[in-house]
């Protein structure tokens, strides 16, 4: 596949085996094609890795973390839990919104918390919001724990963003799922690593291996879940895709 970019004519050209053809430079459609190859140069350049929390490496690109917070504001949950904590920037991000709401606490997992960053975010001014757990996010023990720190009647939103294996990943769907409520969602990152199986720094497995894949057939079995995209809480323009790594990532329990 070939884009050529001609700003004179203000043209974007879009070459295929199969087909070619070009259309307006200035125009939806070649904000899309244009976004999908940025989003690729931008993983190759390590461009996620840019970025802080309250001082916490968040390691997410900025449209990624604005949308998870307008769902996080529209919904205002009691509990949310992401699965891989990193740097523990996301967990920072989610407690300052817990701390601008009044409302809702933070539960991260991960298998190992390294001491550097335990030591951060236990010692970071929002750390009475994070309750951290470590330990495999599969783990029964960890789900059994997760449970006991939910009360009956509490909203609940999920985040899954670690072992991002297919399989991995669906066993998370499969277990995590239990603890959304309705209308709420379970949100699986990264599967546009399948798109990147072809540049420095991916693998080929990852074209099939990718938590698309887990979604897709995760959806198929449970219908209590859709994949979608959660309205935009503003937009005076014609776009409604997201430039995201977050590929089909919004599951909405709608049963």
């Amino acid at each position: 596949m070939k884009l050529i970019i001609d700003t004179n004519n203000n043209t974007l050209t879009h070459i295929t085996d199969e087909d070619r053809r070009t259309i307006k430079l200035h125009s939806k459609e070649s904000f899309a094609l244009i976004s999908h190859q940025w989003l690729k140069v931008a993983w190759s350049q390590k461009y996620p890795y840019t970025f802080t929390w309250l001082g916490r490496p968040i390691i997410q690109i900025p449209e990624d973390i604005v949308r998870i917070q307008e769902v996080i504001y529209k919904i205002k949950p009691d509990v949310i839990i992401e699965t891989g904590v990193a740097h523990g920037g996301s967990l920072i991000l989610y407690a300052s919104l817990c701390n601008s709401m009044r409302n809702g606490r933070v539960i991260g997992v991960d298998v190992e918390i390294r001491p550097y960053n335990l030591h951060e975010i236990k010692n970071h001014e929002l750390s009475s919001y994070i309750t951290l757990l470590e330990g495999a996010s599969t783990d029964n023990k960890i789900i059994e724990k997760i449970k006991s720190l939910i009360k009956p009647d509490e909203t609940v939103i999920v985040i899954l963003d670690s072992n991002h294996s297919k399989q991995n990943v669906l066993d998370e769907l499969n277990l995590y799922s239990k603890l959304v409520t309705k209308n709420s969602y379970i949100i699986a990152a990264d599967g546009f690593m399948k798109h990147l199986y072809d540049v420095p720094r991916g693998k080929s497995e990852w074209l099939t291996d990718n938590p698309v894949e887990a979604i897709l057939e995760f959806v198929s079995k449970n219908p209590d879940f859709i994949i979608k995209n959660p309205e935009r809480l503003f937009n005076e323009s014609e776009l409604n895709m997201n430039i995201t790594y977050w590929t089909c990532a919004f599951l909405k329990r709608i049963k």
